[in-house]
């Protein structure tokens, strides 16, 4: 068991440090928030309305029975993964520049 200080203390490193992150990090794992909010979306249309958005879920099947060719969905989502680093890295130093000034 930790004590009371250690926990203050790891509270105290959440707040200062990971919290203020958390808006960075979903923008560069902007890939897999989208791949996770199309399951998401999917479950929950079935079972609203007996209809699916997609043909499959997650998003990468769904373009598979589209006809995409497997390298084809791959290399387009390192594309896009690739963006949203870019954009996270992006907003990063503009939070940072603008909070050093």
């Amino acid at each position: 068991a930790r004590s009371p200080a250690a926990r203050r203390m790891a509270a105290s490193i959440l707040t200062v440090v990971v919290l203020p992150l958390v808006p960075v990090m979903v923008i560069q794992g902007g890939l897999f928030v989208i791949i996770t909010l199309s399951v998401i979306i999917q479950v929950g249309s079935f079972k609203m309305t007996g209809r699916r958005v997609f043909k499959m879920a997650p998003l990468q099947h769904h373009f598979e029975l589209a006809g995409w060719n497997e390298v084809t969905i791959v290399i387009r989502f390192w594309i896009v993964a690739g963006l949203f680093v870019a954009l996270g890295l992006g907003v990063f130093y503009a939070e940072w520049v603008v909070g050093a000034a």
